[in-house]
C-alpha cells in the first residue's frame, strides 16, 4: 500500500524537475481564474436600464425581449408583425413595450426612435440589439440579380446601419452597449446572395463603430522620415464609454433557416433562369443542392436558443463585455477555426457541401 508521504514526495520531485512547466500550468490556472471573476462581473441597476431589440417577432429577439423582461431590464421590442407584437406581449410582462418597425423603411425607424426617446429621457438607452435579418434569397451567385442581394442587403446591414446611427445619441447619453448579431458567415463565405455580404458588412460595421476615437486623446505620430502620420484610432469608443459587441451564432433553428422558406426560394431562382443556364449546371443540380441543403441544415441546426441570448445579455449586463461571441458548437469547434485557416482549406471544405456540377 502506497504511503501519503511516498505520494507526497513523488509530486514534489515530479514539479521540481519540471519547474517551468509548473510554472507555466501555474500561470495558466490563475489566469483563467482571474478571467472568470471578471468576465462574470455584471453591473449595476438593470431595473433602470432600457434595452431596445429589433426582429422580436421569433427567435433570438423574442427569447432575449422575455429573459431580459423577467430580469426586470425595461424592454422596448419591435416587431415586423402586429401578431409577432401581440403573442410577445401577451408571454411578457406589462412592462415590455412592443412597437412595429420595419428597418428597411427610414421613416419608420426615426419614429422609433422618437418613441425611445420619449420612453428613456435624459437617462438615455442603455443597450441596442440590432437582431432583425433575413436569409433569402440564398443560392449560387449567378442564380441571383441585384434586387436579390437588395432585399437581404436592406434589412441585414442598411437596416442595422440606419437604427444605430438613429439611437447613437441616446446611447452615448447613458454610455451603453450597441450589439450587433452578424453570423459565422460573416467570417466564411459559404453561400451566394446577400446574406454572407450583410454580415461581413455587420462585422467591419461594427468594428468601425468600436475604433471610433476622442480626438481630445489621441496624438499625432511621426514617422522616423519626419512625416506625420493619421491618429491611432482607440478602440470600444472610450471616449463616450460605448462598448460594441459582435454576436457569430453558427447554425440555429430559426425563422431565417427555415428549410421550406429557402427551398421554395430556390426553386424560384431556378426556375427563373435562362435554359442555358440551366443546362450548364445540370438537370438535377437544383433538386441536388436543396438536398445538400436540408442535410447540413439537419446536421448542424441547433434547437437550444439560449446559447446566442446568452451571449446577447452578457454583452449587455456584464461590466466587461467581450468584443465577439461565438455562439454555438458548430461556430465555436468548426467554422471560426476554420475561418483562420488558409483560404484553399476553406475552399475545399465548402466544395465538399455542394452537389457537382453538370450532371444532366
Amino acid at each position: 500500500m502506497v504511503s501519503t508521504e511516498g505520494v507526497t514526495s513523488c509530486v514534489l520531485e515530479a514539479v521540481l524537475s519540471h519547474l517551468l512547466l509548473s510554472c507555466a500550468l501555474l500561470f495558466a490556472a490563475v489566469a483563467a481564474i482571474c478571467w472568470y471573476i471578471r468576465d462574470s462581473r455584471t453591473v449595476d441597476g438593470l431595473g433602470r436600464k432600457c434595452v431596445f431589440i429589433t426582429g422580436c417577432d421569433s427567435g433570438f429577439g423574442n427569447l432575449l425581449a422575455r429573459r431580459l423582461d423577467r430580469k426586470g431590464v425595461r424592454v422596448i421590442a419591435a416587431c415586423l408583425t402586429e401578431e409577432g407584437a401581440a403573442a410577445l406581449a401577451a408571454a411578457a410582462s406589462p412592462a415590455l413595450r412592443t412597437l412595429l418597425l420595419d428597418v428597411t423603411d427610414s421613416r419608420r425607424v426615426a419614429r422609433a426612435a422618437q418613441v425611445v426617446r420619449a420612453e428613456v429621457g435624459e437617462r438615455g438607452l442603455w443597450g441596442l440589439v440590432n437582431n432583425a435579418g433575413r436569409a433569402v434569397p440564398i443560392g449560387p451567385t449567378e442564380w441571383m440579380q441585384k434586387e436579390d442581394f437588395d432585399r437581404v442587403l436592406d434589412v441585414n446591414l442598411v437596416g442595422v446601419i440606419d437604427v444605430t446611427l438613429r439611437l447613437l445619441p441616446l446611447l452615448k447619453r447613458a454610455r451603453g452597449r450597441v450589439v450587433n448579431v452578424a453570423s459565422v458567415l460573416g467570417r466564411l463565405s459559404l453561400v451566394g446572395g446577400g446574406y454572407c455580404l450583410s454580415k461581413w458588412g455587420v462585422e467591419a460595421f461594427s468594428d468601425s463603430l468600436r475604433y471610433q476615437a476622442g480626438c481630445s486623446r489621441v496624438h499625432p505620430r511621426i514617422c522616423l522620415t519626419g512625416c506625420r502620420l493619421l491618429p491611432l484610432p482607440r478602440r470600444d469608443m472610450h471616449h463616450f464609454g460605448i462598448k460594441v459587441s459582435i454576436i457569430e451564432p453558427g447554425f440555429f433553428k430559426t425563422a431565417v433557416t427555415r428549410l421550406d422558406l429557402i427551398e421554395a426560394d430556390l426553386k424560384r431562382l431556378w426556375t427563373r433562369l435562362p435554359a442555358h443556364v440551366r443546362d450548364s449546371y445540370g438537370a438535377t443540380y437544383c433538386d441536388d443542392y436543396i438536398k445538400s441543403q436540408e442535410f447540413s441544415m439537419n446536421l448542424l441546426c441547433s434547437s437550444d436558443l439560449s446559447k446566442v441570448t446568452g451571449c446577447m445579455e452578457h454583452a449587455l449586463t456584464a461590466r466587461f463585455p467581450r468584443t465577439r461571441y461565438g455562439a454555438g458548437w458548430d461556430a465555436k469547434l468548426l467554422w471560426i477555426p476554420l475561418s483562420y485557416l488558409p483560404s484553399f482549406v476553406s475552399d475545399r471544405f465548402t466544395s465538399a457541401l455542394l452537389p457537382s456540377y453538370g450532371h444532366k
